[in-house]
């Protein structure tokens, strides 16, 4: 069995496209003499004259114009495979995208990244993972995890790559109708009331711990736990105040009985990215759903908490001598 040279492939379809020997061999950077060398091996392997000298220059048999167009699909699959140029489409693809982000971060991008892919890739899934597991630089260089989504600076470093989502901040969560909603939220109520305390080693965390250290306000801690998931209904079931990431307050707000009030202090603020590792950074699925998600979950996405404006008093009216 005869094996083919799939190097002269490439010199099937240049002279398909020029139908010139000198201009072929130019766009092949090769001497015409070489050129002719190898058409004439191709000629053998194949039991066809393939290109035949005509008037107006080389003319393709009928089985040469076959073979041109099959060496044309495979170069170009070949070129898709080995640089990455493949063509994503996210109606027809199945891929089973690998997410790691916190429990606060899934219940900000999750309800509305599902539905967003449920029209535009519908034939896609998503798995997440905490970012708290085995070390997420490891998952992410070996493919275990493709994006990690939240405030991880331990990821910033020459492998990896960083996509800008916006900037956040803490706020405060209570109960409607909390006597803190009605007086406010000043530095003395805010250390005399009980506190839910979520602990996890997400590096958010600790900045909020370093800024109350900061400000010496030493938290009364009624509520330890691992997860934030709980809080929205213990908060709007007691007098406790949670001190939580600023958008997972807002999405609270709507759906349980719990008001969103301003810290009565200047809380941390901390970039939100989406990062990856360069083995993905080039890979056409991975490319189309970090614009998805940064046109979902941009800057404009999260609206900060507003401190309460003050009452001016009103002007004193001048009294006649």
């Amino acid at each position: 069995m005869k094996k083919l040279d799939l190097n002269l492939l490439r010199l099937l379809v240049a002279l398909d496209q020029t139908r010139h020997l000198g201009r072929a061999a130019e766009a092949l950077q090769m001497s015409q003499s070489g050129l002719s060398t190898a058409l004439a091996r191709l000629r053998d392997q194949l039991g066809d004259e393939l290109f035949v000298r005509s008037p107006g220059g080389m003319r393709p048999t009928p089985r040469a114009l076959l073979l041109a167009e099959t060496a044309r699909t495979m170069l170009l699959q070949v070129e898709q495979d080995v640089f990455g140029s493949t063509v994503f489409d996210p109606l027809r693809s199945e891929t089973p995208f690998r997410l790691s982000m916190s429990d606060v971060a899934e219940v900000i991008f999750l309800p509305d990244l599902i539905a967003h892919l449920a029209i535009e890739a519908p034939g896609t899934s998503l798995q997440i993972s905490s970012p708290s597991q085995t070390p997420l630089r490891e998952r992410l260089a070996t493919g275990e995890v493709d994006l990690a989504i939240g405030y991880l600076p331990d990821l910033e470093r020459d492998a990896y790559f960083r996509q800008s989502l916006y900037s956040h901040t803490y706020a405060c969560m209570v109960r409607k109708g909390h006597p803190a909603v009605r007086s406010g939220l000043t530095r003395s109520v805010y250390a005399s009331l009980g506190h839910a305390v979520v602990k996890t080693a997400a590096r958010s965390t600790s900045l909020l711990e370093e800024a109350l250290e900061r400000e010496r306000i030493q938290r009364k801690v009624v509520l330890g736990t691992p997860s934030h998931l709980s809080l929205p209904v213990i908060v709007a079931r007691s007098d406790l105040v949670a001190t939580v990431p600023m958008a997972f307050a807002l999405e609270a707000s709507k759906t349980h009985a719990v008001a969103v009030l301003p810290l009565p202090f200047r809380p941390p603020s901390f970039p939100i990215h989406v990062y990856w590792h360069r083995r993905t950074h080039r890979e056409p699925s991975y490319q189309w759903l970090r614009a998805q998600i940064k046109q979902l979950f941009d800057a404009d996405g999260i609206t900060p908490v507003q401190q309460p404006a003050r009452k001016r008093p009103a002007p004193r009216r001048s009294v006649r001598q």
